[in-house]
């Protein structure tokens, strides 16, 4: 498969670089939802459309990673499914709902992916998991009251994409994502338990910031991705990666 993008996603994404001829992900532009830069995401909008444009030329699959996160399906503990009414309030969630418009509606065949927050390998330093190793190792740690993240693991994330490419799946919009949001504190404590620290917590004011979203059709279309809605699925993920970081 053809990716265009650079990051930690698309590092991964190169593992099965090899397969797929016929597809191009979109594994590039915005990725935090705090970013507010019209400039920035003129420049992502421009990118898509020029992706789209040549695989409708060429008659190659456009694979568009898109988020599930609270930016586009909002906060609460409605589960989302991908057919849900969608209201963003935020930029970055308007964005990506106008993105996946344009990829639909280009003339290309389309497979638009909504993903969690992913962690993995080759994450860059402020991001989730190591930014909180680090901080976890420095002695303190500051997390927002009622946040809380739907985790998935960015090899798993590659195994659908690898999937639903082999499937044939097209023209759908997919959550994938483990349909479990958890509270950071979660993702702190188990970072204490496999490094042996316990940093002092700096608790701020916030919001609850929770977004469960729908894995019904995910593990429809793959049986196999059940597995990301274990009670152990966090678990897991750190035992694999807070060593790495």
């Amino acid at each position: 498969m053809e990716i265009v993008g650079n990051g930690f996603i698309a590092r991964n994404l190169a593992t099965v670089g090899e397969r797929h001829p016929h597809a191009t992900v979109l594994a590039a532009g915005v990725s935090s939802t705090s970013v507010l830069a019209e400039a920035e995401f003129a420049r992502e909008a421009a990118l898509v459309d020029e992706v789209t444009r040549r695989c409708r030329a060429d008659g190659r699959l456009v694979v568009f990673l898109s988020s599930a996160s609270h930016a586009l399906y909002g906060t609460g503990d409605t589960t989302m499914a991908e057919d849900a009414e969608l209201l963003p309030t935020s930029p970055y969630g308007r964005q990506k709902l106008r993105l996946e418009r344009i990829v639909a509606e280009s003339g290309a065949p389309w497979l638009v992916l909504r993903v969690s927050h992913a962690m993995g390998r080759w994450q860059r330093p402020h991001q989730l998991l190591p930014a909180f190793v680090q901080q976890v190792r420095s002695g303190s740690v500051r997390l927002y009251q009622g946040a809380h993240r739907d985790l998935i693991d960015a090899a798993d994330l590659t195994r659908a994409v690898d999937a639903l490419l082999e499937k044939g799946v097209d023209n759908e919009v997919v959550n994938v994502a483990s349909g479990r949001p958890l509270p950071v504190q979660a993702v702190i404590h188990g970072i204490e338990e496999r490094l042996g620290v316990s940093a002092r917590h700096e608790i701020v004011d916030g919001p609850l910031s929770m977004t469960r979203v729908s894995v019904e059709k995910l593990c429809g279309l793959l049986p196999e991705m059940k597995s990301v809605t274990d009670a152990d699925y966090l678990d897991r993920m750190l035992d694999r990666y807070v060593p790495y970081y």
